[in-house]
């Protein structure tokens, strides 16, 4: 009797000792089961944010911009994708200062962003935000005009100190050194004397010989007629000569 109790006894432990494992493994199995799943949706999600942002590409702008109007905030971040570093370099180029072309660049989308509602579609959405670029451009020159603040170097698309007029390539090239430090000096006269123009007469003259715009360009992003720029111009032209008339 006690033999076969033991017997039992050992079958049942051994049962048990069996079944462990298995219980085990149960757990195991749905929590790799889950991660299956879940990378599973992973990769669909990415695969369709792949997809959609493909899909923005191919879309124009106005197209973007009636989207943006509805509602649809992944297609103004793509406008701003679009257009953000052409933002940046136009906002360092005229106003010559890093910190200042953020604060424009900044201003720039927020502006558009808020005001977004009441793009009526009569240009391109190109040409109006190169409009409230110059806008707050102007706006930022005139400010240091006030502080008769103007640094004499400006800075490129990466931070880094130019010359505007180093950009003007040298019609001459020669290895002179007397020529070249009579260029050296030119070109610093030229930029200094870019400051002694009004903000206006300024921006017009950086968008056409430094942006290389046509004046019908000039005058939709100025929203005003191309032969106003054309007078605009030839003030700003007329200026730098008088000023730059002893460097002869």
């Amino acid at each position: 009797m006690r033999s076969n109790a033991v017997a039992v006894q050992r079958k049942k432990s051994h049962v048990a000792t069996r079944a462990i494992p298995c219980a085990r493994r149960r757990p195991h199995a749905a929590v790799a089961h889950a991660r299956s799943e879940a990378t599973t949706r992973l990769i669909a999600t990415t695969e369709s944010r792949s997809a959609t942002s493909i899909n923005l590409q191919k879309i124009d702008d106005a197209t973007l911009v009636r989207d943006s109007q509805a509602g649809d905030h992944a297609a103004f971040e793509e406008l701003v994708h679009r257009y953000d570093q052409a933002v940046l370099r136009l906002a360092l180029h005229l106003t010559g200062s890093q910190s200042e072309a953020q604060d424009v660049y900044q201003e720039a989308f927020l502006k558009a962003f808020r005001n977004l509602r009441h793009f009526r579609f009569e240009c391109s959405f190109y040409t109006w935000m190169y409009r409230i670029v110059t806008n707050l451009c102007l706006d930022h020159l005139r400010n240091r005009r006030i502080r008769r603040e103007d640094p004499a170097v400006a800075f490129n698309s990466v931070g880094e100190e130019y010359d505007r007029l180093n950009q003007v390539a040298d019609s001459h090239p020669s290895v002179n050194p007397e020529r070249a430090l009579q260029v050296r000096e030119l070109r610093l006269r030229i930029s200094r004397a870019l400051t002694k123009l009004t903000p206006r007469e300024r921006i017009v003259f950086e968008l056409k010989h430094y942006q290389g715009l046509r004046l019908r360009a000039v005058g939709e992003i100025l929203n005003t007629t191309e032969e106003t720029i054309k007078s605009t111009l030839f003030r700003a032209t007329q200026k730098l000569r008088t000023i730059l008339a002893d460097t002869r």
